[in-house]
């Protein structure tokens, strides 16, 4: 009993004691100077980086963002497969809307007039043959171009391959043509139209801003000396800007980013909140490595005489375009300047 009594009277003892830190006063100039020093760090970065540079008083939400586009420009070309022809924005664009991106061909390889029929297949390891033994009716290659039908004919005079039921005459395994067909495409222009929200504070914006208006739109070009807020590209100039050359990567096709930035300080004045653009290439571009280089794919156009239907294939060499916005926005809250300033005093305690 006595025990429990004694620990009993500890407890109650310590429970009701109050102790303060002893205090050692060192009157010395090296070692005052060190702590002054230290101090005026510790004020420099809880005012300089944290406070001003950060703006650690603010609270901060990330943007929700939409975008829409609109190419425009006409090109003409002459070619053997086509002739003399107009291109226009529902022939280049393909397809016509994306998500957040747009397409825009450049370059082409046309195989006209294909039809479902018969034809000798294009020279590889699985259709070379010498006689009909060496096909297999009903067999197709996941890289060929067809069903064979167990036949071996002639695809030129040194050369002898599988027949197929494929869309004959096949398309040729050849390079793109250079210079780009549609070189003139370095000229047409896309309005990028791009609208933000930070939902927590009910903010809203896009960079088609209030001072302007429909006549300047209609003839401003983006320009980052003179017209640094006109929401109209010009492709040449993207590509440029990315510190590559627009005929150049025409010729294969390849993938550039348009990014778009709004860091707004909803401190100041709404005028002050405006996108600022950026350009790079996506795709790898390495000189070592030229194994399937740029951005390409096929498509057709259909059309019928009553009885056949036939085709022209388009293997579409071009630029995508992928339109990537990133923003902050940051406003005065009292929790979190509260936050780091009372973290600053206390890191200043360790000191005083």
């Amino acid at each position: 009993m006595s025990q429990d009594g004694g620990c009993y009277t500890w407890i109650w003892t310590c429970f009701f004691e109050y102790s303060t830190p002893k205090i050692l006063l060192i009157r010395s100039r090296k070692v005052g100077a060190i702590n002054r020093f230290i101090q005026a760090v510790i004020i420099g970065y809880v005012i300089g980086y944290v406070c001003v540079l950060k703006k650690g008083y603010q609270e901060t939400d990330t943007v929700l963002s939409s975008v829409t586009t609109k190419v425009k420009g006409i090109a003409l070309t002459n070619t053997t497969a086509m002739g003399l022809r107009v291109w226009d924005v529902a022939d280049y664009v393909i397809p016509p809307q994306e998500e957040s991106s747009f397409f825009v061909m450049t370059n082409m390889i046309i195989t006209p007039g294909q039809n479902q029929s018969h034809c000798p297949e294009i020279p590889s390891a699985t259709a070379n043959c010498s006689s009909d033994g060496d096909c297999m009716a009903g067999f197709s290659d996941t890289r060929g171009n067809g069903v064979q039908t167990g036949r071996c004919v002639n695809y030129s005079a040194s050369a002898k391959t599988c027949e197929v039921l494929a869309w004959c005459p096949l398309e040729e395994d050849v390079d793109p043509p250079e210079p780009p067909i549609l070189a003139a495409a370095e000229n047409f222009t896309v309005l990028i139209k791009n609208h933000i929200r930070y939902p927590k504070f009910n903010f809203s914006r896009r960079n088609i801003l209030p001072h302007i208006n429909s006549t300047y739109l209609t003839n401003c070009v983006f320009s980052r000396t003179t017209d640094p807020d006109c929401p109209i590209f010009r492709l040449r100039d993207i590509v440029s800007e990315a510190q590559e050359d627009f005929q150049d990567m025409a010729v294969n096709g390849g993938v550039m980013g348009i990014q778009i930035r709004w860091d707004c300080d909803l401190d100041m004045p709404e005028s002050w909140c405006v996108p600022k653009y950026t350009f790079r290439r996506l795709d790898n571009k390495d000189p070592e490595n030229t194994v399937a280089p740029g951005y390409s794919f096929r498509f057709a156009k259909y059309y019928s005489d009553g009885e056949v239907e036939t085709r022209t294939l388009i293997k579409a060499f071009g630029i995508r375009f992928d339109v990537m916005v990133f923003g902050k926005a940051g406003k005065f809250n009292i929790v979190p300047m509260l936050l780091n300033v009372g973290a600053g005093l206390a890191l200043m305690g360790l000191f005083i």
